[in-house]
């Protein structure tokens, strides 16, 4: 399994698209690296990128990134809305997948080495590559930014981790570290004041304001016995904010870094802003994503919203990305692409899911081709896929039934439960496909050696078992939805009673129809204890199913008189 690293480092230029546009295809051409996302900002004058890739490939990009910018980037002429004391003023790595986080700080640290030793850029580690936990936040490395940088960086706390201890008019100085997925947000007020959005800003950022004697913004600054300042802290956790004003868009807003999404979340910052809007007598009129975000975040936010509005949460991932969107105005100042924005999204490889994403009609004429694949498994799991959705139909048009306001939990989290499978089963359409297309590759391999013989004997082996433990998924994840679907059928909206045995015979079809593929598949293994046993367990899960949907739909009919 491949080690997948972030990156996204932010360059000290929003405004010039040659030089942003150099800097992304220096980054670019690096084999292996993926560029998600180029994000400027004219009124920062900063443009965050983000890459993904295997971590050698993306240090490698990140290098050329930061090589390109200090050529082409003066700090010295540079100014923005956005703290910087650097062409490239920060580089943090991510992990993403199969690496861990003390791995992501050995590449970052490496990366960091070379930027000091090969371009001459003093460079301070930060975040979980910096062993000096004093120094390890990013806005105080930064404090007094580009203009403070000729003194700072003589005094023997603040010598850089790597290069030159000497100031560096034109590229500045740059951070590089490792961190945990950071959500770069900015929520826009209906008001042009720099001064309420700070106010703002102070009231919910996990820092705070220091506190004040009389007057909280002018009054003397409260100290303690050791005479540091005494901070009143803010509301959030793990929030970075302060308020600027975007010329750009003629708004001001609060520029957030969620440095813990999973403890606060990015709804639950969005609503914290509103309501502290609307005590300074402001209001937030939308927000802004600079960068990507991970899915599992923008779902989170929308089945809140859906939990506030008091309707069933058991719609498709599209549906409540949609809500999740509208309810934080994330497409007030541009355009909202959840494939672009959402990490996982633009990750994917759409050869993946070239049958889903196809339409119906193409799906058919694929299928009645004079092509092996898709063909028995992939409609089986499509099948299957169809039971599902209808179960989560019925599941929805129960939750939010007029009357039935005390069980809209109950039907939610069953149409809940509906989407999950029946997003699995979508899945198993294009996996099943795969498969066959393995044992066909397997088959393709030379044969002209015994070593060779060998080989392909082994990779027809290991195709041919993955093959029958395809449609055996399939048969599971659709045997799941029998539970559901009962329920429907027995408790769910009377008006749906069709739809549910329409989807029961969905379900059935769907089983059976993998269960073949398993037998099929499992009667060319080698391996006749792995095959008899997949047989054994197949033959019992379709008994299972069968008998249990024959009885509901006894009761189906039943219900008609």
């Amino acid at each position: 399994m491949k080690q997948i690293i972030e990156c996204v480092p932010n360059f000290s230029e929003g405004v010039d698209l040659n030089i942003i546009d150099q800097i992304t295809r220096s980054i670019q051409t690096v084999e292996g690296v993926t560029l998600l996302d180029v994000d400027p900002g004219k009124a920062t004058n900063r443009t965050v990128v983000t890459l993904v890739g295997e971590p050698e490939a993306v240090i490698e990009g990140a290098f050329r990134g930061i090589q390109k910018a200090a050529e082409l980037i003066d700090m010295s002429k540079h100014s923005g809305e956005h703290p910087r004391m650097g062409a490239t003023d920060v580089c943090p790595l991510i992990p993403v997948a199969n690496i861990s986080m003390e791995e992501t700080a050995a590449f970052a640290k490496k990366l960091a080495k070379r930027v000091g030793e090969e371009l001459n850029i003093p460079v301070y580690l930060y975040e979980e590559a910096q062993p000096n936990k004093k120094r390890s936040n990013l806005s105080v490395i930064r404090s007094g930014e580009y203009e403070g940088i000729a003194n700072k960086i003589g005094q023997a706390e603040w010598k850089p981790d790597f290069g030159p201890a000497k100031f560096n008019a034109a590229s500045g100085n740059t951070a590089i570290g490792a961190r945990d997925f950071l959500i770069a947000y900015n929520i826009n007020l209906n008001s042009t004041s720099t001064r309420i959005a700070n106010r703002i800003a102070f009231d919910v950022r996990e820092a705070g304001r220091v506190q004040r004697e009389g007057n909280p913004y002018s009054g003397k600054v409260v100290k303690d016995a050791n005479g540091e300042d005494v901070r009143v802290p803010g509301s959030l956790k793990h929030v970075k904010a302060i308020g600027w004003f975007i010329e750009e868009y003629n708004v001001a807003q609060i520029s957030m870094n969620l440095t813990n999404y999973k403890e606060t979340p990015i709804h639950v910052a969005f609503d914290e802003v509103c309501e502290r809007a609307r005590d300074r007598g402001t209001r937030v009129t939308g927000s802004e994503l600079v960068g990507l975000m991970p899915l599992k975040a923008m779902l989170d936010a929308g089945n809140y919203f859906l939990e506030k509005q008091g309707v069933s949460k058991g719609m498709s991932e599209s549906e409540i990305i949609h809500i999740a969107i509208k309810s934080m105005g994330l497409d007030e100042l541009a355009e909202f692409d959840p494939q672009k924005k959402i990490v996982e999204y633009a990750l994917q490889n759409e050869s993946d899911a070239r049958l889903v994403n196809m339409k119906v009609n193409e799906f058919v004429d694929t299928t009645a081709s004079d092509q092996p694949a898709p063909g028995g498994g992939s409609v089986a799991a499509l099948c299957g896929a169809l039971g599902a959705a209808l179960c989560a139909m019925d599941g929805n048009l129960s939750a939010n039934k007029r009357g039935w306001e005390d069980k809209t939990e109950f039907f939610s989290d069953l149409a809940v439960q509906a989407q999950a499978l029946k997003q699995d089963l979508l899945g198993l359409v294009d996996e099943d496909t795969a498969a066959f297309n393995k044992i066909m590759d397997a088959f393709a391999m030379p044969n002209d050696s015994e070593e060779a013989k060998k080989e392909r004997s082994a990779a027809i082996e290991s195709a041919s078992q993955y093959a029958t433990e395809t449609p055996y998924r399939t048969m599971q994840k659709a045997y799941a939805c029998v539970p559901i679907l009962k329920e429907m059928v027995e408790k769910g909206n009377p008006n749906c009673l069709s739809d549910a045995a329409v989807g029961l015979i969905c379900i059935k079809t769907a089983v059976r129809g993998a269960y073949f593929n398993v037998r099929i598949n499992a009667g060319g293994l080698k391996d006749r204890v792995f095959a008899d046993q997949m047989v054994t367990n197949a033959k019992a899960l379709l008994s299972r199913n069968h008998a249990e949907i024959d009885a509901i739909l006894v009761q189906v009919e039943a219900s008609f008189g």
